[in-house]
């Protein structure tokens, strides 16, 4: 089993987003495109190809599929006399862009035993030659005219490199071998004064007014986060910490899952369908309670952020513990009035790839805003005023997906550094609980 802190992952510094430094951009790619190969090396080709449900992608789905991107947005139409690698690639790794032509169906991914890993790399490796060449060769107008393509491929590389571990979590936690995919480091103790168990939590409030929400144009953000725009929010407060295991166990032990007061009618009618108890990853075994985690099962660490909940769950705690969960505006609100360093956040380059406790808790400032868990808030996911789609079957990256959707906030501990920022807005289903998903409480003042 391969520790974490063997240099499994590589590549990982935040890149720079203007690149008129042609050198720069050509580091970027290349640290994009080798940290998701090292997150793919601890993995077998059986483990590559399978696909645990229609929601999760097989890994090697996932390697070809960013590399689709770049082949079909910058080198077929920018490419000098570039050649696709294979016919029939642009139908198999198309996810979900009518506009770029059919797709095969997703739910059936798993089922392709060809191409092979192999393939796959022999793939990458074809792509990024050729990409290599225009970010090197192309001229200043063409380089001009793709330079935003360019960043939001790389981007979308480290959504799916976050994708990538969700998903091969998923399909390991099904096994009843409950495989690890690597060795994690030990549990991180509490900083800040916190203690074992504490269920005690602090608040940070707010005074609200009319406040600026969205992209400040600074650096590169995704379409759904323009444009910046103005909204009212009444004051409030916001935990200074996340919920975390301890807290959310006591909901589970005074019956939660089971008291209909506590849910919203759809929210109900899932858990009496599927059966929920506990959160996703949660299980029983004769030495307590235990959490399975991408190196495999673990005692549960009450200090550490609750994960894998779904918007259901974590609506009814929050009721049940007497506050509610914030509204975009709300977070968005706290998060620029507090000290945020990425420096002291659990993202991917941590090497955790799980939830833990605070290294730094400042006192009466709201800690782990982000990194560790993906926050829900109430709000729906939903264009804000003055959206426009961009033009051609990129503008389909976001905007299609305004409906039946709730907004989460924060990023994850296995979010790339330098991806996520304040305004990013991620967006799930919200039955949806095998992403790294969790909550903070709000409450008016």
């Amino acid at each position: 089993m391969t520790n974490i802190t063997s240099g499994l992952i590589e590549g990982l510094a935040p890149f720079p987003t203007a690149y008129d430094d042609r050198a720069a951009a050509l580091d970027a790619y290349r640290a994009v495109r080798t940290t998701t190969e090292s997150l793919a090396a601890p993995l077998g080709a059986e483990d590559q190809q399978v696909q645990s449900m229609a929601d999760a992608s097989p890994t090697k789905w996932h390697r070809a599929h960013v590399t689709w991107f770049f082949e079909t947005f910058l080198l077929l139409p920018h490419g000098v006399g570039y050649r696709p690698f294979h016919p029939e690639y642009g139908y198999l790794f198309n996810s979900y862009y009518e506009g770029a032509g059919p797709r095969y169906a997703r739910p059936h991914r798993g089922l392709l035993t060809r191409p092979t890993i192999e393939d796959i790399a022999r793939y990458r490796a074809h792509v990024d030659a050729a990409m290599e060449r225009l970010i090197a060769d192309s001229d200043a107008e063409t380089w001009d005219g793709i330079a935003d393509l360019f960043v939001l491929g790389l981007n979308h590389e480290q959504q799916h490199q976050e994708l990538l571990l969700t998903d091969i979590k998923h399909a390991f936690s099904i096994n009843p071998l409950a495989p690890a995919y690597i060795e994690l480091p030990p549990p991180r103790a509490a900083g800040g004064g916190l203690h074992s168990g504490d269920r005690q939590r602090g608040w940070f409030g707010c005074d609200g007014g009319l406040v600026d929400v969205g992209h400040d144009g600074n650096r590169f953000g995704f379409d759904n986060e323009f444009p910046c725009h103005r909204q009212w929010v009444e004051p409030f407060e916001i935990a200074t910490r996340p919920v975390t295991n301890a807290q959310y166990r006591a909901f589970v032990e005074d019956g939660g899952y089971g008291d209909a007061r506590h849910w919203l009618s759809d929210g109900w009618a899932v858990v009496q369908e599927q059966g929920w108890e506990r959160p996703f990853y949660w299980r029983d075994r004769d030495g307590g309670p235990v959490e399975f985690t991408l190196g495999g099962e673990r005692p549960l660490d009450d200090d550490a952020p609750v994960s894998h909940l779904s918007f259901y769950e974590a609506d009814a705690y929050a009721r049940w513990a007497g506050g509610r969960l914030p509204s975009e505006a709300e977070w968005e609100t706290a998060a620029r009035q507090t000290a945020i360093d990425e420096a002291d956040a659990n993202l991917l380059a941590e090497g955790r790839l799980h939830p833990a406790a605070p290294s730094v808790a400042p006192a009466g400032q709201p800690a782990q805003m982000f990194g560790d868990v993906w926050e829900w808030t109430q709000s729906a996911y939903a264009p804000y005023p003055g959206f426009s789609a961009a033009a051609g079957a990129v503008g389909e990256y976001n905007g299609k997906f305004m409906a039946n959707q709730m907004t989460l906030r924060g990023g994850s501990c296995i979010t790339p550094p330098g991806h996520v920022c304040i305004s990013y807005r991620n967006f799930f289903y919200p039955d949806q609980r095998w992403q790294f998903s969790g909550l903070r409480l709000a409450r008016g003042v």
